[in-house]
């Protein structure tokens, strides 16, 4: 079977990709939140305290990633592993020896940009580098090591923390980066994969390579921005203020928890789905069917009061984020080519995680300033459907420029 071919012929970089993504959850807010109550207790922080730490920890992380994240371009992938997997490891012990405000934040602001940042960052311009006509099966199967870690984590961290504290989980996952990630992935990434695959149809962008600088100065770049960036925005806002929703609508806070199960499960399923189509159909395509799924589901969890709705709105959101996963991994690729990769994807993480920082914290003060939460869903819902059309121009003026 092709796919069984597949996998057996590049098993080594499928599973550094992986690797680098499932060990990526020691840097992502799922990992670092379980965290969140001893260090209020231990720093004597409210929540808005943290949250405000928290947040200028990931801004400042994102505006560093531009320029860390281009060096990818100047050395080996496995070389840049090398750099970030001790650095990801050493924030985990600052985090777990550290007694001042000032190491609680410079650990946070290493565990965003090592972990979240860079670790997602060398899988993704990794496999838009290496694979050409499969990049998209190949990105799909990359992506889905974070949803390993987010059911594989925080079980074992709690466990951990049972026996040792919290502390001592901080100093395990050192440990493991050290001794088993930093290693493994080594091994697996220090041969670089060329292309060898089938030719693509003849129909399908033919991509040149751009300078990041030609990028920014490239009005469909910032024109797909508006786009991409709407699931990570929509997601963590309404993620980080789950429990003010189930107040208002009275539901136990056992709903949204049993849920992200669900969301789960759609993500990897739609992940592989989408991989298979992008490699069939192209990811400039595709792109504007992203965030159909996002704009439905904002509009059942603004419109219904029962609990089905956060089971349904959570399936919908597996959708969009299995969809945008590998869509965003091979789009880039696609329409600005593979020499400056790392620098371009750099510069669209920050602003990824430029939007998860900010989005929290706009619609908590929206919300405080007596602005219906459930409104602004809807307002949410109503933006995926206006950046429907516009993904729609972008992407016949992509293939239209690519085809002269």
């Amino acid at each position: 079977m092709p796919v069984l071919h597949f996998l057996r012929d590049n098993a080594r970089w499928l599973a550094g990709g992986f690797l680098l993504t499932f060990f990526s959850s020691f840097g992502q807010t799922f990992f670092i939140s379980l965290s969140a109550g001893d260090i209020r207790t231990e720093y004597g922080l409210s929540h808005g305290d943290f949250g405000a730490i928290y947040m200028l920890a990931t801004l400042a992380s994102a505006a560093s990633l531009p320029q860390v994240g281009k060096i990818i371009d100047r050395i080996s992938v496995s070389a840049t592993v090398l750099l970030a997997a001790p650095m990801l490891a050493l924030a985990c012990v600052l985090m777990a020896w550290s007694h001042s405000l000032a190491l609680l934040v410079l650990s946070i602001y290493l565990l965003r940009l090592f972990g979240q940042g860079m670790f997602t960052h060398i899988a993704m311009t990794a496999m838009g580098r290496w694979f050409a006509a499969q990049r998209g099966r190949a990105v799909s199967l990359t992506t889905i090591g974070v949803n390993l870690g987010e059911a594989v984590f925080p079980v074992t961290f709690v466990t951990v923390a049972a026996i040792f504290g919290w502390r001592g989980s901080w100093l395990l996952a050192a440990a493991v980066l050290l001794l088993v990630a930093l290693p493994v992935v080594y091994q697996l990434m220090k041969v670089e994969r060329v292309p060898q695959s089938v030719v693509r149809d003849p129909d399908s962008p033919v991509e040149r390579d751009w300078t990041r600088a030609e990028v920014m100065r490239d009005p469909l770049f910032w024109a797909a921005m508006l786009g991409v960036l709407a699931p990570a925005f929509i997601g963590t806002t309404i993620f980080f203020h789950q429990v003010y929703l189930s107040e208002l609508r009275g539901w136990p806070p056992t709903v949204f928890a049993t849920s992200f199960a669900v969301m789960s499960v759609m993500t990897i399923v739609f992940a592989l789905v989408s991989g298979q189509l992008v490699d069939r159909f192209s990811a400039i395509r595709l792109l504007p069917t992203f965030l159909v799924p996002l704009s439905l589901s904002c509009f059942v969890l603004a419109f219904t009061d029962a609990a089905w709705g956060a089971y349904a709105f959570m399936a919908l959101m597996g959708v969009s984020y299995g969809f945008s996963s590998t869509l965003f991994g091979a789009l880039w690729p696609e329409l600005y080519g593979t020499k400056n990769l790392g620098g371009i994807r750099s510069l669209i993480v920050a602003f990824m995680v430029f939007g998860t920082a900010m989005g929290p914290g706009l619609t908590g003060t929206l919300i405080d300033h007596g602005l219906s939460y459930p409104g602004q869903i809807t307002a949410m819902g109503v933006y995926c459907v206006v950046m429907i059309f516009a993904m729609t121009v972008v992407s016949r003026k992509a293939l239209a420029r690519r085809a002269s």
